[in-house]
């Protein structure tokens, strides 16, 4: 009775240390700052307060970016390379909850042997059988392997996360991409229209000069206007290139395999409609970087409570079986075991144990800061992108007003000079002023789409797996 009432206590002390010993439990920090409502620069008619759609890219309505996507999302080797480690942290997973399992081994052997009798000296030879099967389990009373199993769970949900956030960064860059190809065979093809026209000028003022109807000054004139739009056309095909080669890499092909229907694109995607914005809160739950912060935040604090365990003895129950005989069939009829705890406990080591919890409590506290600082992050980028769109949207149709009231004028100094009211200069000035609009409305749609994907990229798209 002594005897038990002693192993009782000796439990109850057990459970009291395994309570304290295991670290700090993980609790959810929550966005800092509290909840976010709606995003400040989101007041724009520009934008409206739904939640972003999973496939957020088929709202520029264009079937070929829609392929193009669907391409980069499974052929692309950034993402091959996240599923890969997503693969490898779900095996370690595995190896982790093998921990709470018993280890086993079963062995077996047979030999011959020879032996001299020490007494009189002869030799005699002989067979041996022998069998054996040992087990042992650890008896997790301090917490070490379920803290190590939860800091190996919230590992594999930090690289699926990881694996979202590559996955939207390759969906919104090859959006980027081919919006960037179609933007610039769009000004080049301006360029080449306005170089056309250009070029007609400089003919008709050269027939001109030639009848003694105009001047030299204004042949020149026309030659630098032309000469100038030449110039620009090699930098536009530049870039071209550059968003087709681009474009080729994320969909997983080398540089030279661009898609032809990318090379061919010469309208900007857009998406007509007011974009669907969501707010803050529920941006930060979408967002597969925040998310992945806080899985590290967690398995961080697991490991706390694994350096923590280590301060405390290692109990482990164990036993084995084994059958020695001369013939192969007597195995079993004499056989050993034996079974008992084995406690042991690292008293030299003290002093690493507690600088390993203070490496760990370090760890949690910078896994801490980089989750608020991964919820701040988002929130900025968000409030940018949004401005940033906003703002471009104004720009556009300032520009385009620009740009049809610089016809007109264009327009009336050709018609005036036809007349014979103003000189040629008025007309080349006019003609310059609406070359130089044209490429900055053609460039400011190109920016209104690039800010369109920012947008998307920045909200997460509300990304999610059937999106995928």
């Amino acid at each position: 009775m002594k005897r038990f009432s002693t192993l009782l206590i000796l439990g109850a002390s057990a459970t009291v240390l395994a309570a304290c010993a295991t670290g700090p439990d993980y609790v959810h920090p929550g966005a800092p700052g509290g909840d976010s409502g709606a995003f400040v620069s989101s007041a724009s008619p520009a934008f409206s307060q739904e939640a972003p759609p999973a496939d957020w890219w088929r709202l520029f309505d264009d079937s070929s970016l829609d392929g193009l996507v669907r391409q980069a999302l499974e052929a692309n080797k950034d993402v091959a390379v996240a599923q890969a480690n997503l693969a490898q942290v779900r095996a370690s997973l595995s190896e982790t909850r093998a921990g709470r399992l018993p280890s086993t081994t079963a062995s077996a052997g047979a030999a011959r042997a020879r032996t001299q009798n020490p007494v009189d000296g002869a030799f005699s030879e002989g067979d041996s059988f022998s069998a054996g099967f040992d087990m042992s389990y650890e008896v997790d009373l301090f917490g070490r392997v379920s803290r190590s199993v939860e800091a190996a769970r919230a590992d594999t949900d930090a690289a699926a996360a990881a694996l979202e956030a590559t996955r939207v960064s390759v969906a919104a860059e090859t959006a980027r991409a081919y919006a960037d190809a179609c933007s610039a065979g769009s000004q080049i093809e301006i360029a080449s229209r306005t170089l056309k026209l250009q070029q007609e000028t400089y003919d008709l003022t050269s027939r001109q000069l030639q009848v003694g109807a105009g001047s030299a000054m204004d042949v020149a004139s026309a030659a630098a206007l032309v000469e100038t739009t030449r110039s620009a056309i090699p930098t536009l095909e530049a870039s071209r290139a550059s968003a087709l080669f681009r474009l080729a890499v994320l969909t997983g092909r080398p540089p030279a395999d661009a898609p032809e229907i990318a090379k061919l694109c010469k309208t900007v995607p857009q998406v007509a409609s007011a974009i669907p914005v969501g707010d803050g809160a529920s941006m930060l739950k979408r967002r597969p970087d925040v998310r992945q912060a806080e899985r590290e935040l967690a398995a961080a604090t697991a490991r706390i409570g694994v350096a923590t365990a280590s301060l405390y003895p290692s109990v482990t129950l164990g036993g084995n079986i084994s059958t020695r005989a001369a013939k192969a069939g007597d195995l079993g009829d004499d056989f050993t075991f034996n079974l008992g705890p084995l406690i042991s406990w690292n008293f030299p080591n003290i002093a690493v144990a507690k600088a390993r919890i203070a490496q760990s409590g370090a760890a949690a506290d910078g896994a801490l800061a980089r989750f608020e600082k991964a919820n701040l992050t988002a929130l900025q980028e968000a409030e940018t992108a949004l401005s940033q769109y906003a703002r471009e949207l104004e720009r556009r149709q300032t520009l385009t007003r620009a740009r049809d009231q610089s016809a007109l004028a264009a327009k009336l100094a050709r018609q005036r000079y036809d007349a014979g009211v103003d000189s040629f200069l008025q007309v080349l000035d006019a003609e310059r002023t609406l070359a130089n609009l044209d490429a900055q409305l053609a460039q400011s749609q190109a920016l209104v789409a690039t800010y369109q994907v920012s947008v998307f990229k920045a909200l997460a798209g509300g990304w999610d797996e059937q999106a995928a």
